[in-house]
């Protein structure tokens, strides 16, 4: 893994060619508001690459005036600026941004969102990268057997040739990713873990060209290719784990409309941009649209999905005066929505800041790897240096002591300490995708061996987010009509009904639907309603709330069936609580549906805490209350309205029946019905965390072996990187224990259970 390597990324997008920063304008139009006359501008860094990269950035940005904040986040290389706009004290040219970064390390930056497939690109350059090198490592190596062999001169001076024309375009083509950014730093006075690696590989292969020249006996170009080959593969593995974690922020802009239907004075209709609506216009709605900004329904009557804001899969019904937010879906009828609120203030935008504000916390999240490789460059600089002043000035042989410096530069090669974190990342995500999980982060699985906590949310995590009958009441007749009229509507619960039905059903030809009361059949017979209680039978007595939902189908007024519908329970629900709990860990959940409704799942399961009808905010606040407690939280969710809690713990799952945003947000994505995913990929992480600890005693116990050996003389180049070599192989050998991970069994009871922080039993009460 490098350290500060803006040439890794950054360079590539252009072929290497500078970008041209933002210009004012570009930053004034795309800077967000935060209002007091603060602002927020985000700038896309595609050269960040470690904690010592973050640190460079986040302090010159401080030192720029008028800047209130700079977080980076490693995984999306987005930097966030808030800052004081003109005429609130001291103000911040925002131009100054870019320059900041690029004057104090060498970063070219460009706005958020601009160039997204250059992390893509750069995934195709490394793997080529990785093919070239390794090409010609196995070819050198083969004709150096030869040399070994003990071939006379001028097969050897011929075979150095050929290996020394084979390296050459491996060390200009593989060696260009770690060039570039040595280069790049050392223009701003800065070093970095790639500056002694362009100096091993080009010393190396400069000297082996010298000895072949003068027809020496040894050449050390096969050290060359096989260190750049090992070099690329930790950093390809490093580069693909950070580009598992993608922003969901993208996404979940998609969902907001590109424009409203704007109603006139006359009665005519305008479209217009939806940043153009402003408070007081009128929006026409169609079924199946979905509302563009904050509003309250002026006429019209509809059912409302409103899954993105609470996560209830059961819609709601709405009508005149009822406020209806932004991302919701009108499912039944048309409306006329008075708007409240512009786009940049609705509630799909306040969902859109609070991800950001969690993904700019995650920011600050330092892998030991990088910390570690802060101090590598300077010692091993010094270490060469000290053995090539020893050697030439005691020994007198300066072309010795050079070969000696070499060796020291190679053995210290950071592959073992490169490869200890991404491999074992890799190896543990295919593990996890064996049982049917992915991981969209490398991190996470760090992340998430280390929690305490797990948090569910109910609709579509505990439960599949799909009703099904739990309690029919009726004569057959009566409940074969309540399914015939229940095919002629698309409502969730009608659907559920009908599906449930096995027998033969009349034939209803003429069914009305009342957005957000029920269906209408009038028979020979009399009239049919099927509905809500207050909306069949109006002038019955209401029954208690047992948290299921109730259908009733009544005749002229009459109770002919009641149904109770609930949502159908993921599987192993139980099972993956029990298994969480006999791992020491609190269970708890986070849910926007009815009190009732929470507090009978809850307690079927038995969780140790919960809390109902959150809105996004009151989830991620709830997330935050625990983090403020030393509580690290494992957040499963799967709605668009989880999507900032996801991103705000400190370690996300959802399933893969998530909404895009959700998945998008998340972690880690399970794709099977089944909760046992968590405990499983909780064993894994922690499996890994494991390995990766080992992996770095190896690497550790290496150099302190391994460098020693090398200042003293005992190795040549070819050894060094021989030795180099071993050691990754130990670190990938290490890594493939993983594999034989068995899934664990899940048990009851509560064994060493962690408490439960903020969220406890007594919200049952609240």
């Amino acid at each position: 893994m490098s350290c500060c390597a803006p040439g890794t990324e950054g360079a590539l997008e252009l072929d290497g060619a500078a970008r041209a920063l933002p210009s004012r304008e570009e930053l004034m139009l795309s800077a967000r508001d935060l209002g007091e006359g603060r602002r927020q501008t985000d700038l896309s860094v595609p050269g960040v690459h470690c904690g010592a990269c973050i640190t460079a950035i986040e302090g010159a940005l401080r030192g720029v005036e008028g800047v209130e904040k700079a977080r980076v986040n490693l995984s999306t290389k987005r930097v966030s600026i808030v800052w004081r706009a003109e005429g609130t004290g001291e103000a911040a040219d925002p131009v100054r941004f870019a320059e900041a970064i690029q004057r104090a390390t060498g970063y070219d930056s460009h706005l958020f969102g601009e160039d997204l497939e250059a992390s893509d690109r750069l995934r195709a350059d490394l793997i080529r990268g990785v093919a070239v090198t390794g090409f010609a490592a196995a070819n050198i190596m083969l004709l150096s057997v030869s040399v070994w062999s003990g071939a006379d001169a001028s097969t050897r001076d011929l075979f150095h040739w050929i290996s020394a024309m084979i390296a050459a375009p491996a060390l200009v083509y593989g060696g260009r990713f770690f060039y570039r950014s040595a280069w790049s730093v050392l223009k701003h006075g800065r070093t970095n873990m790639d500056v002694p690696i362009a100096l091993a590989i080009t010393l190396s292969y400069a000297v082996s060209l010298w000895e072949t020249l003068h027809h020496g006996e040894h050449a050390w170009f096969d050290a060359t290719a096989s260190l750049l080959f090992f070099l690329l593969i930790g950093r390809t593995l490093d580069h693909i784990m950070r580009d598992r974690a993608r922003s969901a922020i993208t996404g979940l802009a998609r969902l907001a409309p590109r424009g409203a239907l704007v109603v006139q004075p006359d009665g005519s209709r305008d479209y217009r941009p939806v940043s153009e609506v402003v408070p007081g216009d009128r929006i026409a709605i169609a079924a199946g649209d979905r509302v563009p900004v904050d509003g309250i329904v002026l006429s019209g009557e509809s059912d409302l999905d409103v899954s993105i804001a609470t996560g209830e899969s059961v819609p709601v019904a709405v009508r005149p005066g009822v406020a209806v937010q932004a991302g919701t879906v009108s499912l039944t009828g048309s409306l006329i929505v008075t708007a409240t609120a512009t786009a940049r203030q609705s509630f799909l935008a306040e969902i859109i800041a609070l991800m950001e504000a969690a993904e700019g916390g995650r920011a600050q999240y330092r892998r030991i790897a990088d910390r570690a490789a802060s101090i590598y460059a300077p010692a091993v600089h010094l270490l060469a240096i000290l053995t090539f002043l020893g050697w030439g000035i005691l020994g007198g042989d300066w072309k010795q002591a050079l070969l000696i410096a070499i060796a020291v530069l190679i053995i210290t090669c950071p592959c073992a300490l490169g490869l200890a974190v991404p491999v074992v990342q890799v190896v543990a995500a295919g593990r996890l995708f064996q049982h049917g999980i992915m991981v969209r982060d490398g991190s996470a699985m760090e992340r998430l061996a280390e929690i305490d906590t797990v948090i569910f949310d109910k609709t579509g995590t505990l439960t599949l987010g799909r009703p099904r009958l739990i309690e029919a009441r009726g004569k057959p007749s009566s409940r074969a009509m309540a399914a015939a009229i229940a095919a002629h509507s698309r409502h969730p619960l009608s659907r559920a009904l009908h599906a449930a039905h096995a027998g033969p059903v009349p034939l209803i030809e003429t069914v009305r639907e009342l957005p957000g009361q029920g269906l209408l059949a009038e028979t020979p017979e009399g009239t049919y309603r099927l509905g809500s209680r207050a909306f069949a039978c109006p002038e019955t007595v209401a029954q208690a709330d047992s948290g299921a939902s109730e259908v009733v189908l009544s005749l002229n007024g009459d109770e002919l069936a009641r149904f109770l519908l609930e949502d159908t329970p993921r599987p192993g629900a139980e099972e993956a609580v029990a298994a969480l709990r006999a791992e020491g860990l609190a269970t708890l959940m986070l849910s926007g549906d009815r009190r009732t409704t929470v507090a009978a799942m809850a307690e079927h399961l038995d969780l140790d805490g919960w809390k109902a009808e959150l809105s996004p905010q009151g989830k991620v606040e709830a997330c935050n209350d625990l983090a403020a407690a030393g509580h690290r939280a494992l957040m499963v969710g799967d709605g668009i309205n989880d999507a900032p809690a996801l991103s705000a713990a400190h370690v996300s799952m959802a399933p893969a029946t998530a909404a895009d945003i959700g998945r998008q947000a998340a972690d880690i994505v399970f794709l099977h019905d089944g909760l046992d995913a968590v405990p499983t990929a909780l064993a894994i992480s922690r499996r890994a965390g494991r390995l990766i600890r080992e992996n770095f005693g190896l690497a550790i116990g290496y150099n302190m072996i391994a460098v020693p050996f090398a200042m003293a003389g005992y190795a040549t180049p070819l050894l060094a990187s021989v030795a180099m070599s071993t050691s990754s192989l130990i670190v990938i050998v290490n890594a493939l224990r993983l594999n034989r991970f068995r899934r664990p069994v899940a048990t009851s009871g509560r064994a060493g259970q962690a408490p439960a922080g903020p969220v406890t039993r007594e919200a049952k009460l609240a």
